[in-house]
Formats: structure tokens, C-alpha cells, sequence
């Protein structure tokens, strides 16, 4: 059975790059009637942040992610840890080694005056005198000083590493015996029976250490799949601006978790030219061997191109429940259809589909000048005012329809093209040159708005 995981630290909230690995995780373990674990990496109470560790959970049960079995959270394992750093010590496989911070230091600054690579020089690894005073132990693992650690990845093929390029005697428990990263990463994935593990590049140099304890406790190694990174459209490190930024945040802009899914999971992966993955589709296609090796680039326009596509294909009903979120409330209005109908074919995403359902409830408080100068050029005013009586004359104005059998009418009976009434009515009806279709705005604010908006443009002076 296939297990695999996703282990965030709760150091910050938890990014669209450490999203699109929890999806791939879950798709692959699910794919094969696997298992999904949540463990939440937090041994480092320097660093911990309780409320980013609550945002990961929150971000997991927006997009659907369901994890199996509890959250493990490692600060209640310490035991656990100590166990094992207690067994290499006693199989002598670590050590206790007593240099300074200072001494260090001043190791690390000749090595880097001689231009060699700084390291820890292993002066404690076969340490059998009198211990210094006053200076608590760290616990270093004894490391490969020599020969290739080669690494099977499931993206990148064979990665080759040389020991003594990477490796040092690195420290597994710190003075206060509280362990280290990748002691606990490898100990927690051989004890949770994690035997896929997919996670970003930026962890390969990771690898051979926590192959190092693999080796030193006889556990068995998991298949490793390093995911290359995610670069904006320069290629460079994604950066908050191009899109790194909090899950979270990506809903309260508006989009959708199906779209926020397809989109990651095109990222870096894709099955023939396919765009639109339903979450079955992906659990039956996904396979982590088909990852590209290249970083992927991310696009905002296929974002907006994906979120505008699920938005338009969703229940009104649905799209209703989640529009209240933006402050819209529409379980009463009688002409709920007709407006979530006009607005889903423009809109992006739910906050900009919020923006224009208030554009079109809302009287406008004034009107866009270039529009007004551009919108009543030669006798547009003229045909406006002929446009209000034909509206009055007819009693029966339910649907866009009727609105527009008004329109085509006026311009009929007034002998002009359709922009001459239907640039003077937008900005009477949104104050702006730009929005949905004007039957259908004039059919949910309903017959006596639409005179009034009319009325009320009617008396404003044009700007020449």
C-alpha cells in the first residue's frame, strides 16, 4: 500500500507551491487505495506559529483535502526522538561533541580563508578524553567521510552525490536534546510507514542526510520524488507579488478550489493537451514518474482562464451560497437567475462577480467622464428620452427579452445604430461604459429603476 504525506512546517502559512505538493501527494496515494498523512513539523519552538498551523488545517478543508487518521503534530513525539538518538549513541553511531559556538566559528572563518568548503571537521567523532566544562553536548551522527550516496528519484532519475562534496558529522540532537530536521523527518516517515515521499527540489540536498539515518537505525528507504520549483514568467523564484503567497488568500480573491486544483495540477504535469481535470480524472491519470523536470511557470492568465471556466459552469444555486461570502445575499431576489446568468459570463472570479452584481443593484453615484463624453455624442440624449416613454407604454417587462424588443423599437422609430441607445443607457444604468448586457441589467432592476437611472443621467450637465 502506498502512504504518503505532507509535512509542513508551521513557520509561515502555507503557499500555492506547498499546496500543489500536498496535491500531488494525495493524488498519487489515492489513486492506489493509499494512505494520506498530515504531520505538522514543529520541534522547533523558536519557530513555530500556532495560527499558521491552524491556516494549514483551515486551507486543507477548503480545497477537499481529507488526510487519514489524526494530524501528528511531532513536539508530542519527543520521546520517540530521544529514543532513537539514545540507541545510535549507545550503538556508537553518534556522539557527543562538545565544541563551542565560538570554536566553531572560528573553524568555519579559516576554512573560508583557505576557500575550502566549511564543515564541521569531526574533531569530537572519536573523542574518548576528559570533557570540557561548561559546555553542553550537542549529539552529531557519524556520517559516509567518503564514497557516492546515490539517490533513485522518481522525477529525476539517478541523483549521485560524493559524501565527502555534502556531508559532515551533522548534528542530530541539540544541546538541549531537542532534535534536529532531518533526524525527525526520517525517523517519523519509517515509523508512519511513509514509503513514497513526493516534495519540492528545494529539499534534495536534505535527502542524503536523512539517508544517513535511514542507514544508521536499519530502516528502509521510500521511494523520493523531488518536484522542480515554481518560477514566475522570468523564470526566476515565485515571489508574493507573482502568486506565492497565502492559500487562503487565493479564496478571499475569489477563486474557486476545483480551479485552484487544475491549476496546480498542471503544474509541471499534464496528460496530452487536456485543461480541465475533473478530481477523478486526476486520481485516475496522475502518476508522479510523468512530472516534468523542469520547473513549471506560473500564469495568471490560465488561472483567471480556469476559475472563469468553473464559475460559469456552476449551479446558480451553489454559485448563490457562495457568493455570500462577498457580502451578496440573493436567497430572496425574485430575478436571481437572470442576474447570476449576466454576471458569470464576464467574471473572472467571485469577488469580481460580487463587484459587478453591486455595480448593478446599486444607483450609480456618478458616471464615468471619458464614457458620458464618448456615450451622448449628436443626439444620443435625444434618443434616450424617446427610449423612456416606449419603456412606460408597456406594462409586462419580466425578462431580457421584453427589454430588448423595447430597444429595438426606439431605434427603430428614432432611424439610428444600436450604439446610439445603448451607449447613453449603460452609463444611465452602471455609470460606466463596461458590464453585462443591458436587457438583462433593465429586467432585474425591474421597469421603475431603469426610468429613474434614466431620469437621473438625463440631468447631468455632459463635460464638453
Amino acid at each position: 500500500m502506498i502512504v504518503t504525506r505532507f509535512a509542513p512546517s508551521p513557520t509561515g502559512y502555507l503557499h500555492i507551491g506547498g499546496l500543489r505538493t500536498a496535491l500531488f501527494s494525495y493524488l498519487w496515494a489515492k489513486k492506489n487505495n493509499g494512505k494520506f498523512v498530515l504531520r505538522i513539523e514543529d520541534t522547533d519552538a523558536s519557530r513555530n506559529d500556532e495560527a499558521a498551523a491552524l491556516a494549514i488545517v483551515d486551507a486543507f478543508a477548503w480545497m477537499g483535502f481529507k488526510h487519514d487518521g489524526e494530524i501528528t503534530y511531532q513536539s508530542n513525539r519527543m520521546d520517540i526522538y530521544k529514543k532513537y538518538i539514545n540507541q545510535l549513541l549507545d550503538e556508537g553511531k553518534a556522539y557527543k561533541c562538545y565544541m563551542s559556538r565560538e570554536e566553531l566559528d572560528a573553524l568555519r572563518e579559516t576554512q573560508m580563508a583557505n576557500k575550502e568548503r566549511t564543515r564541521y571537521d569531526n574533531s569530537y567523532r572519536d573523542f574518548t578524553g576528559t570533557p570540557p566544562e561548561g559546555v553542553e553536548p550537542v549529539i552529531r551522527i557519524k556520517a559516509p567521510e567518503s564514497g557516492a550516496i546515490i539517490i533513485d528519484d522518481g522525477i529525476k532519475g539517478q541523483v549521485v552525490f560524493q559524501a565527502e562534496d555534502i556531508l559532515d558529522d551533522f548534528v542530530i540532537a541539540r544541546s538541549d536534546m531537542s532534535p534536529t530536521y532531518n533526524f525527525v523527518v526520517a525517523v517519523d516517515d519509517h515509523l508512519m510507514g511513509i514509503n513514497e515521499v513526493i516534495r519540492g527540489d528545494d529539499h534534495l540536498s536534505n535527502t542524503p542526510k536523512q539517508m544517513v539515518v535511514y542507514e544508521a537505525l536499519g530502516f528502509t528507504l521510500p521511494k523520493f520524488y523531488h518536484v522542480p520549483m515554481i518560477h514566475n514568467s522570468e523564470g526566476k523564484k515565485l515571489s508574493k507579488r507573482d502568486g506565492a503567497t497565502d492559500v487562503m488568500a487565493y479564496k478571499e480573491m475569489g477563486y474557486t478550489p476545483e480551479a485552484l486544483m487544475n491549476f496546480l495540477v498542471r503544474l509541471g504535469w499534464s496528460h496530452g493537451d487536456q485543461e480541465i481535470f475533473s478530481m477523478q480524472e486526476m486520481l485516475t491519470l496522475f502518476d508522479p514518474k510523468d512530472i516534468n523536470k523542469s520547473a513549471s511557470i506560473y500564469n495568471t492568465e490560465k488561472l483567471d482562464w480556469l476559475n472563469a471556466h468553473y464559475l460559469k459552469n456552476m449551479p446558480n444555486e451553489e454559485l448563490a451560497q457562495q457568493l455570500e461570502n462577498y457580502d451578496i445575499v440573493l436567497t430572496s431576489h425574485d430575478k436571481k437567475e437572470i442576474l447570476l446568468d449576466a454576471v458569470k459570463e464576464r467574471a473572472k472570479t467571485l469577488k469580481e462577480m460580487a463587484t459587478l452584481i453591486k455595480e448593478i443593484l446599486a444607483t450609480p453615484e456618478s458616471y464615468d467622464e471619458k464614457g458620458l463624453k464618448k456615450a451622448f455624442k449628436g443626439n444620443a440624449d435625444e434618443v434616450l428620452k424617446s427610449f423612456a416613454p416606449n419603456l412606460e407604454t408597456v406594462k409586462e417587462l419580466h425578462l431580457p427579452s421584453d427589454y430588448h424588443t423595447i430597444m429595438e423599437k426606439t431605434i427603430t422609430d428614432m432611424e439610428v445604430g444600436f450604439g446610439k441607445i445603448g451607449q447613453p443607457l449603460r452609463m444611465a444604468l452602471l455609470g460606466k461604459m463596461s458590464g453585462p448586457g443591458l436587457d438583462s441589467v433593465m429586467a432585474i432592476i425591474g421597469n421603475d429603476e431603469t426610468l429613474n437611472r434614466i431620469e437621473s443621467i438625463l440631468e447631468v450637465t455632459i463635460p464638453s
